[in-house]
């Protein structure tokens, strides 16, 4: 039995009160087969005058464009019904007429296959599309084809499921069992792939991070994020080389990101003075260079502590901000270097690691 039993049975009932009211099938058939051809212009009439119409009035030319791709696969569909259920009117039972009408329905289910194609590419092209132009992300726009083609293929085979069961009436269990067993080989053979591609996903939608961004991940890699793609991220790091690394390691790793929330930077220098050196003359001529020092913010104000009584040494580390990571090592070095011209100005002596050796006799 090619045909599902569900759609004749109500077709059966419908036949037989037409054929009671026009005296006979063949009326009967013709009078359903006029209706559906005028009901199925009326359909066209309207979408031309007046779905047409009112959306070309509208800002976006989505909405033409789905109009006009349901234009056709409605016109069809109206007119098919009615020649279906004309022939069973006429020749209900026939083996031969239920193969040609399954063919028939087979052709207006690729119609709608086609048409959903058609709708996804133009809401893929001119509605998402311009939704994720507007973001600073360049992984969206590799993502978008990749899942335009996702839908793309489930929308191929649900609509060959649909016409398998609906209308041929086909067992379809086998087919999920082996499209399980392909896809789970395809998983194993990918996999590495595959976790890239999730590593990106979760990376897309989790942002730690964006272009232009400071981060530093696990292995101590530091750089200026350049391009997030599906499977890598490239990151330019102090010596000027682009290192590119799977986004299933970043996905899985401890990354600190220097720019977000904000740019503002702390940056410290620790120094340490010989015993004996007066602590506040130190605190003063290390706030005095701080505050000298290019790319260091005045608000917040950079400060001086004194951190630890060490070894052989007092241990004081200045507290400064900048604007931007990119300032730190600039800053870093500005103040080491003043920092040695003015100890020297001033007398406060640096002092060498002392380590006192006991000999025993």
């Amino acid at each position: 039995m090619f045909l599902n039993e569900t759609i004749p049975l109500y077709i059966n009932k419908f036949v037989s009160s037409q054929s009671g009211i026009f005296g006979s099938d063949i009326a009967a058939a013709a009078i359903v087969l006029v209706a559906s051809v005028v009901i199925a212009f009326i359909a066209d009439i309207l979408f031309e005058k007046f779905f047409l119409h009112y959306a070309a009035k509208t800002k976006y030319d989505c909405d033409d464009l789905i109009v006009k791709a349901l234009k056709k696969p409605i016109f069809y569909t109206i007119s098919f019904v009615g020649a279906f259920i004309a022939a069973e009117i006429i020749f209900s039972g026939n083996v031969a007429v239920e193969v040609i009408m399954g063919l028939l329905l087979t052709a207006l289910g690729v119609v709608w296959v086609l048409a959903l194609l058609r709708i996804n590419r133009i809401l893929f092209k001119h509605v998402f599309a311009s939704i994720v132009r507007k973001t600073d992300s360049k992984m969206d726009d590799e993502l978008l084809p990749l899942f335009k083609n996702i839908i793309d293929v489930l929308i191929v085979f649900f609509g060959i499921l649909a016409i398998l069961k609906g209308v041929w009436d086909a067992d379809i269990l086998p087919l999920f069992a082996s499209a399980g067993i392909v896809g789970l080989a395809v998983a194993f053979a990918a996999q590495d792939t595959i976790s890239q591609f999730f590593g990106g996903i979760s990376i897309y939608f989790d942002q730690p991070f964006k272009k232009g961004d400071r981060i530093e991940i696990d292995d101590g890699e530091i750089g200026i994020v350049e391009e997030v793609g599906i499977r890598s991220t490239r990151i330019k790091n102090l010596y000027n080389n682009m290192i590119v690394i799977p986004n299933s390691i970043i996905a899985n790793s401890k990354v600190t990101n220097y720019t977000s929330p904000e740019e503002t930077m702390m940056v410290k220098v620790t120094i340490g003075v010989a015993y004996g050196s007066n602590v506040q003359k130190v605190k003063d001529v290390l706030t005095d260079i701080a505050k000298s020092t290019n790319f260091v913010l005045d608000d917040p104000a950079p400060y001086v502590r004194f951190d630890n009584h060490g070894d052989f040494s007092l241990d004081f580390a200045i507290i400064m901000w900048v604007t931007h990571p990119g300032e730190k090592f600039t800053v870093i070095n500005e103040v080491n270097t003043k920092i040695n011209a003015e100890f020297e100005r001033e007398g406060i002596e640096i002092p060498f690691p002392v380590r006192t050796i006991i000999r025993q006799n």
